[in-house]
This record gives structure tokens, sequence and C-alpha cells, in this order.
């Protein structure tokens, strides 16, 4: 049985007491979300401010030339709903410079290189703001590796990285998020008309039925199709799990010594902590 739903009052507990424990067991006590406009990024900002308190949670909405108007205008809803502080910083002159280096530039790489300037640019208003970066990426998006590794990947904690998009959906009417940012069609809006479901070939809703068989019910691909699923989109779906791995781990270390950083050397434990 395929059953996403959530427990929508459990969930927003345990997330902002999440966000609350991670940022004030470091020594911080302020945020900082890179608003899109989309619905996941949203969320991450609506369950922060929960956590924190409105005054200690940043806004940052960072255009390039061609985004959509409607993701400056969604996000400026979700700001002015949750009366938080906000910056936008256009990152066009960023990346143009770099993107005029190359004639034959593509538009995936015109957007992993958005996406690690947005980054940067995360980063060091988390120096100035004084607050740690909070991860927008969902469990569909990370099984997928459908983000960009040190791009829109990147943060110091991710309280929505355990919710397939459906259930980010059914948390987000919860909280009342703005229908406009919930209802639209998902987009990174790293180009004109871009989608996310157009550019997978398929919908989040597909993925997540079968992505919550073979990870969270572990299904074997044979099992999942047994189950009613198409056997192509089995084999594709189990494909891009193992070929992204390498984007849900940190960096491997080569073992030389008895006491490995990340292996044997995990330090919140070995202190004590």
């Amino acid at each position: 049985m395929i059953d996403l739903n959530i427990n929508t009052d459990v969930a927003r507990q345990i997330l902002t007491g999440f966000i609350k424990s991670e940022v004030t067991r470091v020594g911080f006590s302020r945020a900082v979300v890179g608003l899109s406009g989309g619905i996941d990024s949203a969320l991450s900002c609506v369950l922060a401010v929960e956590a924190l308190g409105r005054e200690n949670v940043l806004a940052v909405r960072m255009p390039y030339k061609s985004s959509n108007p409607d993701s400056l205008a969604h996000a400026e809803l979700l700001i002015e709903q949750l009366e938080i502080p906000s910056k936008t910083i256009e990152i066009t002159e960023m990346v143009d410079p770099l993107f005029a280096k190359d004639k034959e530039i593509t538009k995936l790489r015109k957007g992993n290189i958005m996406a690690r300037e947005r980054m940067i640019v995360l980063y060091d208003q988390s120096e100035v703001f004084k607050g740690l970066v909070i991860g927008t990426s969902n469990k569909t998006e990370i099984l997928l590796g459908y983000s960009t590794q040190f791009g829109d990947a990147a943060s110091a904690m991710n309280p929505i990285g355990d919710l397939y998009k459906t259930q980010i959906r059914q948390l987000s009417r919860a909280l009342n998020i703005p229908a406009p940012i919930v209802d639209k069609a998902p987009s990174a809006d790293l180009w004109d008309g871009q989608t996310d479901e157009g550019e997978l070939g398929f919908t989040y809703e597909e993925a997540d039925r079968l992505l919550y068989l073979l990870v969270d019910q572990r299904y074997s691909p044979k099992e999942c199709v047994d189950a009613g699923f198409d056997e192509k989109f089995v084999s594709q779906i189990v494909k891009r799990i193992q070929r992204m791995q390498y984007k849900r781990m940190q960096p491997p270390i080569a073992k030389l010594s008895n006491r490995t950083i990340g292996y044997d050397f995990l330090y919140l434990r070995d202190w004590g902590t």
C-alpha cells in the first residue's frame, strides 16, 4: 500500500524542534534562507520562522535577469506574510562574465553556475547576518540527484529533506503558505519555460509513489513492477538513485590511519557531546 499522507501537526513539531536544536547547539540563534518563490524554500522559511522567531530569519532573493517575475512576487508574498527581514541580490553581473568566456556554454552549465553563485551569496549573507544557511531540498530531489552539488544542495542543515514533494505540499497547505506558491508548477527558474517535471520527464507524484516503495518500503524493482509500475520507469528511477549517490555523501576521504575523519573520528561522539 502506498500512503504518503503525513500527520502535519507532528511533522511541524518535529521539524521546528530540529531547526531550533541544530541552530542553537552550535552557538547560533539566526538563520538565512534563499527564497526562490517556490514551495520548498517557502516551507523551510516558514519552519525557520516558527522555530527561531521572525526577526531571526533572513530571506534572500537572488534573481537572474531572465528569472520569472512571478518568482520575485511570490517570494514577496511570503516575506510580507511572515514580516521577516529580506534582501534582494541580483546575480546577473556575477555570472554573466563567466558565461561570456565560452560561446558554446549549455543551459545546464549556466544553471549549475547560477546555483553555485547563489550558494556563495547565501554563505556571505550567513556571515553578515550571523545565521546558519537552511536547506531547501526535498527527499524526492535528493534521491533523484535533482540539485547542483555545492549549489542549491549546500546548507548547514536541512529540515525538509525527509519529505517527498507530495508531502511538502501537504505540510505547506497546513502551514498556510500562499496558494500561488503551493499550486504553481515546480521550477528551478533556470531558463524561460523551464519546469522540474518537464526536465525530469515524469511527475513528482509518479516518482514519489515509486520512491516510497523502493526506499521506505524496501521493495525490489521486480516487486515494484508487480505492483503495477512500468518496468522502464522503475529501471530509470533505480539507475538514477544509484548514479546520484555521490551527491548524497560528504566527499570520501582515503583511509591511511586508525582515526580517519568521517569513519572512525566522529567529533561529537568522540568528544562526549
